[in-house]
């Protein structure tokens, strides 16, 4: 098993030494880049806009029903809504969302590919498919994903302040005040290298099975499983990594 680790991190690294050479026509690439964009940025949008507008709802909840002591002010409670926004839920909680998402869309489209040799084909023209084909997945989601964490830390908030305002379980002053007060800009830039890491993670390790397979229709399957699989496992211990390293 050791042995076969190495073995197969070995070829994702030489993967990527394949995929980020540098493009034949960058014309060809700039449409890809945006088409890549669209398919995996643009259609999540709504999917982390939902999650992330309950989660603020349900964190303003949770955290109001902790904090029933009277020494503590009510203002806490959006100081830790957003601070649990922007420092977990924006990033790692999001990232965990789309390796299942993107991770699964370019996993079984490379592999589709694979089993029906249009990558023997593109190969076949003298072209550098795993170039051609990965690296505009791989730049649109890392470059771009930093996006949805600002969206899901902005919905996270109004849907913690549509929940305090239909419901009065503090007042609404207090968790406008808690949400400014003492805002460490730092996070926001710590949150969105996070995203940009894991979506990298997600969106290479996914390419690579995807490129990789073989074994008919249910060797894609098990490629796409392995993606996600591997590319949360990654997310979970890079996490930890990167806010040792940033945080302290």
């Amino acid at each position: 098993m050791l042995r076969d680790f190495f073995i197969q991190t070995g070829r994702y690294f030489l993967f990527l030494k394949i995929v980020f050479k540098k493009p034949e026509k960058w014309k060809i690439f700039w449409k890809q880049f945006f088409l890549e964009a669209d398919k995996l940025i643009v259609s999540s949008v709504v999917l982390v806009a939902v999650i992330s507008l309950f989660i603020g709802g349900v964190l303003v909840i949770q955290t109001a029903s902790n904090m029933q002591n009277p020494f503590l002010d009510r203002m806490l409670v959006g100081y830790m809504v957003r601070e649990s926004l922007i420092l977990e839920f924006c990033s790692t909680m999001v990232a965990l969302i789309l390796a299942g998402k993107i991770g699964s869309n370019i996993a079984s489209e490379l592999g589709s590919m694979r089993i029906t040799e249009q990558i023997d084909a593109i190969e076949m023209m003298g072209v550098n498919s795993a170039s051609f084909l990965v690296l505009p997945k791989v730049m649109s989601a890392t470059l771009l994903c930093p996006i949805l964490v600002l969206l899901s830390f902005c919905l996270g908030l109004l849907g913690g302040w549509v929940v305090v305002y239909m419901t009065s379980i503090i007042p609404l002053a207090k968790y406008m005040a808690g949400l400014k007060y003492s805002f460490t800009e730092f996070y926001v830039v710590y949150s969105c290298f996070k995203m940009a890491v894991f979506c990298f993670i997600i969106s290479s390790l996914s390419a690579f099975n995807g490129y990789y397979a073989k074994g008919g229709a249910l060797g894609v399957g098990r490629s796409s499983t392995k993606s996600i699989v591997i590319s949360c496992i990654l997310i979970l211990m890079l996490d930890l990594i990167i806010t040792q390293l940033m945080l302290y």
